[in-house]
C-alpha cells in the first residue's frame, strides 16, 4: 500500500493562520492546511441545528493518519475508523468505539460527534484559525489544531 501525505487543496481551504511564535519555518500553517498527521481538538459540534460545546471534562480529539486511518476520542470513548481524503473532502468509514459510560453531558456530546463523523463525507473549510468539517446535511465539526504527528 502506497503511503503518502494527503493535503487539503490550497484553493479549497485557504488559511490565514499565524502560529504562536510567528516563524514561517517553525511548523506554521502555510497556504494549504495539512489534514493528516495533525491532532485536531474538537471544540464544538453542530448537529441537527443544536450547537454543543465540548464539555470541560471531555477531551475530544481527532487524528487522521497518513495511512488512511483515523482515531481519537469522542468525549468519553475512543474511536477508530478508515478514512479517505480527497482534496477538501474527508470520508469516514464506520466508527469503531469503546463502550464506556460517562456523565450525561459528555455522552450527549459524544453521540452528536459520532453522528457527524460515522460513515459521513465532510467538506473542510478554514474558519477562525481552525478547520470546520461540514456534512452534506449541514452538520458541522469545529476543530482547532493540536500537536503534529
Amino acid at each position: 500500500m502506497k503511503r503518502h501525505k494527503q493535503w487539503l487543496g490550497a484553493a479549497a481551504i485557504p488559511l490565514v493562520v499565524a502560529c504562536a511564535a510567528g516563524k514561517a519555518d517553525s511548523g506554521a500553517m502555510g497556504a494549504s492546511e495539512p489534514v493528516t498527521g495533525v491532532e485536531w481538538r474538537v471544540e464544538r459540534v453542530t448537529v441537527g441545528g443544536a450547537d454543543l460545546a465540548a464539555p470541560a471534562a471531555a477531551s475530544p480529539r481527532l487524528r487522521i493518519g497518513t495511512d488512511g486511518s483515523a482515531a481519537g476520542n469522542l468525549g468519553c470513548n475512543r474511536f477508530s475508523a478508515r478514512v479517505g481524503v480527497d482534496g477538501d473532502r474527508i470520508t469516514f468509514g464506520a466508527l469503531r468505539t469503546t463502550k464506556m459510560a460517562c456523565d450525561p453531558e459528555r455522552m450527549s456530546f459524544e453521540r452528536a460527534l459520532a453522528k457527524a463523523l460515522d460513515g459521513q463525507t465532510l467538506t473542510g473549510a478554514a474558519e477562525h484559525g481552525g478547520l470546520t468539517l461540514t456534512t452534506g446535511h449541514g452538520d458541522r465539526v469545529h476543530l482547532t489544531r493540536g500537536t503534529p504527528e
